[in-house]
């Protein structure tokens, strides 16, 4: 579970983060006193809950968590705050939850226990991968479904880069390489890229993606890959390709020489 925490206060952050690791000791916990670096950090990370002070001098962290929300809808926001006079605004806003302050462990793992958005434990295995042919994906012999084609093929160029890891404006480029409107793809890029690690995510395997400021990559160790398995010359591997390569994919074709 990754967790971040937001208080504009060094003694009150120091307190609440210490409250989250005592109540969730496996959590990654990114802590920030700005809004602002908070939120570019969610951008590049998907975080599993927030715990936003709600007075931050200047900022607001009303403000923070429908920002947040934006990037993405399912994040579960708990407010801690040592007023109650935002507690309807919160509410108004489908907050997860709303802690007042001091805050301690066991407030923070009774809102754990009550996030509104479901945080799916961790499944045995991995994601198996099938790039020989048409790429598809599956959780054990269920295919995936994303929201949109466009996710999927997110999915199939980063297991194609081998685990590098592909700046945006590069993915983008690849995926939408006949179209013009720069900030539309840039749009779209957003979603695909949010649709792509949800589904993951629900699915048990969101450890998968890998994300760094303004890049992504996969996890190869995570994955089951029949491309990975020829690649380590693995019999498995080797005896399942059979000429084919993601042969939905123009952009693919690269690759595909090497094989041959």
């Amino acid at each position: 579970m990754r967790i971040i925490a937001v208080d504009d206060e060094e003694m009150a952050l120091g307190i609440l983060e210490k409250a989250i690791h005592e109540a969730e000791p496996s959590a990654e916990v990114a802590v920030f006193d700005k809004g602002a670096a908070a939120l570019e950090f969610a951008v590049d990370n998907k975080c599993d809950a927030a715990f936003l002070d709600i007075n931050m001098g200047a900022e607001n962290g009303i403000a923070l968590a429908k920002a947040l929300k934006l990037e993405d809808p399912e994040i579960n926001i708990i407010f801690s705050t040592g007023y109650d006079e935002y507690a309807l605004e919160a509410i108004g806003m489908r907050a997860s939850g709303y802690i007042m302050k001091p805050i301690t462990a066991e407030k923070v793992r009774d809102e754990l226990d009550n996030l509104r958005y479901r945080i799916p434990a961790a499944t045995c295995g991995r994601l198996r991968i099938r790039c020989f042919g048409n790429f598809d994906v599956f959780s054990g012999e269920k295919p995936l479904e994303f929201k949109y084609s466009k996710s999927k093929e997110l999915l199939a160029y980063l297991v194609d880069r081998n685990g590098s890891m592909c700046a945006n404006n590069e993915i983008i480029s690849v995926l939408w390489e006949t179209e013009e409107d720069t900030n539309g793809k840039q749009t779209y890029f957003k979603s695909i890229r949010r649709d792509l690690i949800s589904v993951l995510r629900n699915a048990g395997f969101g450890d998968v993606i890998v994300q760094h400021r303004g890049a992504m990559g996969i996890d190869k160790d995570k994955v089951e890959c029949d491309y990975y398995d020829w690649q380590s010359g693995r019999a498995e591997g080797i005896n399942a390709y059979r000429g084919e390569y993601m042969m939905q994919y123009s952009w693919s074709e690269f690759t595909h020489g090497l094989l041959k």
